[in-house]
């Protein structure tokens, strides 16, 4: 790695978790992505890549967003998968102690790309991992691993209360993803965690699969 003897460094994960002798067995394991750093805060001079790797649960083959979206008989779907995806930002911002912020757009501009949804919201953010679990179909349900963190841990779901910004607004509860596959094709999440000063982002779409 070219690093001089009389060098200081550190080896660390994806969330800053700095490997040392006592946490190396729990942290280190097969396709984990390291960072060798100068410092643990140390900025990264350019944007890196992680592969993720699963094999999805068969009930991606058994069972799918849109059954859970075209059942609503006699209502439009749609709104309820519009509402599956700002769910995510009022758990996000549920603990926020100033102001949230959530603004959802509609990109129709052909110079700027395809047509978008966008929502985009000032909470908690995700670590990479998070990011990585989200990526699992129904991983929350049928794993139940020790390093396993959820997309937005910590959350408490509230009393049942009228639908408002203190509720969660999510009827069928099929998950972020079967929603956006069925508004469109593909799925661009870029999160900052609130603690860290990394950016992460990570990219479904249906062409690639």
């Amino acid at each position: 790695f070219g690093i001089a003897t009389d060098e200081n460094f550190v080896i660390t994960t994806t969330n800053r978790k700095e490997i040392t002798e006592d946490n190396f067995s729990e942290l280190v394991q097969d396709g984990v992505t390291l960072y060798l750093l100068q410092s643990v805060d140390q900025m990264l001079l350019l944007a890196t890549k992680e592969r993720i790797d699963f094999l999805p649960h068969y009930d991606t083959l058994v069972k799918s967003g849109m059954y859970e979206y075209y059942a609503s008989e006699g209502q439009n779907p749609l709104p309820f998968a519009l509402a599956e995806l700002i769910d995510n930002s009022l758990s996000a911002t549920s603990r926020n102690t100033g102001i949230r912020s959530i603004q959802i757009k509609l990109l129709f501009d052909d110079s700027q790309g395809k047509p978008a949804v966008a929502v985009i919201d000032n909470g908690s953010g995700m670590t990479s991992k998070q990011l990585n679990n989200w990526a699992v179909y129904r991983l929350s349900k049928f794993t139940r691993q020790g390093d396993f963190e959820s997309d937005h841990s910590g959350y408490v779901r509230p009393l049942p209360v009228p639908r408002s910004l203190n509720s969660d607004i999510s009827y069928f509860g099929v998950g972020g993803k079967q929603a956006v596959f069925f508004v469109g094709q593909s799925a661009r999440m870029i999160s900052k965690p609130a603690e860290s000063q990394d950016v992460h982002e990570l990219l479904l779409s249906k062409e690639d699969f």
